[in-house]
């Protein structure tokens, strides 16, 4: 039995109304758009163009089939990277038709890569570009001040990095200042304020005087997930750091963490405590300086006065300055024998006149002894005289040839010649340089002068 819908459709005089193309595809993209608001598609992307109105277009394929796709600039600023061919992704948005042309598309809200994620790959993106451009080179990269006043801290006012780096400068360098320059240090606007904190810095520094400014800026945060730290990933922090006039460590995450910020800031720190030993370090390393120097110097001055020391003992005991007192001694103990021999005669002699005397005194008569004792008294105190005196003219005598070898030896002693002006000179090992052909160009030389003695070179035979 034929069907009766063909058969009245047949017979049916009501005119049928088509629809025009835009309201069929109208018609078609509320369908599309409500059926498939939100899908999730995985293909492999090509003819991608970045457009200069900021929006992104490219095709999804999977080798079979096409899908059109388009990720608007309201979208694609979230997004950590930048797609480009033959990357394969994972796609979330909605289907859409796009009327002029009748093509239906996917309107991109997500996109992450398939088995690396977008994370490593924005940033394998952002090293490539800065690295091209000359971001990262050493010769770019700034000595730490040697002995920093003011340090600057970008980071969480809140986080534990700031108390982290405070207590380390307050222990180990007390007379170094801090300031805390506060900015969010994650989340979608972290990297701009990480960014305005470091430019504010420096022009910070233009505005006060040179006691006042910030020698150094520590600019970091704690530990955290890869979308934590990300914010130092960003090409805006990167050119900041790079264009401050104030030498920066980067001091983000834990030792394990690398960022943008670490490549591109003058010296890195694993973390933030780390970064303050590396700034207290250089206060650190002047007093350890100062005390070995001191050390040395004391060492030097110790071997300086043993050398001299030793020197003096050589002198001592040279044959010159040993011979010239035992002289002296020898002629003075000869003065003083000549002196008691001269008294003990003296002695002698006036002992035999006494008993001669006494002698011819008994036989005499009394009247004859009283005038012959008389007379020989007289002579006797004229003899007694005589001798006293003679015995003075000898003293002085023999006192004036010891005065006079005195002064023989004294003008020939070395320290006399050495009060005139004069010098000894030795070569190094001890011998007296006599004649000038007995040194050579380098050889060293002790000269020694009435008061110490100094240490020359020969630069010319």
């Amino acid at each position: 039995m034929p069907d009766r819908s063909i058969l009245n459709s047949l017979f049916d005089e009501t005119e049928v109304q088509p629809l025009s193309v835009s309201e069929l595809n109208e018609q078609v993209k509320g369908e599309i758009e409500r059926r498939f608001s939100n899908v999730w598609v995985e293909g492999e992307i090509s003819n991608f163009h970045a457009a200069v109105s900021g929006h992104w277009y490219f095709t999804l394929t999977d080798g079979n089939s096409l899908l059109k796709a388009a990720c608007y600039k309201g979208q694609n600023y979230r997004i950590r990277f930048k797609p480009f061919d033959g990357l394969q992704v994972r796609v979330r948005g909605r289907l859409t038709l796009y009327e002029p042309r009748g093509e239906y598309q996917i309107l991109v809200e997500s996109l992450e890569p398939v088995g690396e994620g977008a994370l490593t790959v924005a940033f394998e993106q952002i090293k490539a570009k800065l690295a091209k451009e000359g971001l990262f080179d050493q010769a770019l990269k700034r000595p730490l001040p040697a002995f920093p006043r003011k340090v600057g801290v970008v980071t969480s006012a809140t986080g534990a990095a700031f108390h982290d780096i405070r207590n380390v400068l307050t222990r180990r360098a007390r007379s170094v200042g801090i300031m805390l320059i506060p900015t969010l240090v994650q989340g979608e606007f972290a990297a701009g304020q990480i960014a305005e904190a470091i430019i504010s810095a420096s022009e910070y520094n233009e505005a006060v005087q040179q006691e006042d400014r910030i020698d150094v800026l520590i600019v970091g945060r704690g530990g955290g997930s890869a979308e934590d730290l990300w914010a130092f990933n960003e090409e805006i922090v990167a050119r900041a750091i790079r264009a401050s006039a104030i030498p920066i460590i980067s001091a983000v995450g834990h030792e394990i963490d690398y960022s943008i910020a670490d490549m591109t800031a003058d010296l890195r720190a694993p973390t933030p405590s780390a970064a303050a030993e590396l700034v207290a370090k250089a206060e650190t390393e002047i007093a350890e300086q100062i005390r070995t120097n001191t050390d040395r110097l004391m060492r030097s001055i110790d071997y300086l006065l043993l050398e001299a020391n030793s020197e003096l003992r050589a002198f001592e005991m040279s044959p010159v300055f040993v011979d010239h007192p035992n002289k002296i001694m020898r002629m003075r103990q000869y003065v003083e024998d000549l002196d008691d021999d001269m008294h003990q005669a003296q002695t002698d002699r006036v002992r035999d006149l006494s008993g001669m005397l006494e002698t011819a005194t008994a036989k005499l008569s009394p009247i004859s002894l009283s005038e012959q004792v008389g007379a020989n008294r007289t002579r006797l105190a004229v003899l007694n005289e005589r001798a006293n005196s003679a015995a003075s003219a000898s003293i002085k005598n023999f006192s004036k040839i010891l005065n006079i070898k005195m002064a023989t030896l004294d003008a020939l002693s070395p320290l006399s010649v050495l009060g005139r002006g004069y010098s000894i000179t030795r070569l190094e090992w001890g011998m007296i340089l006599r004649d000038p052909t007995d040194a050579v160009e380098g050889d060293r030389l002790n000269i020694r002068l009435e008061k110490g003695s100094i240490s020359a070179k020969v630069i010319d035979e």
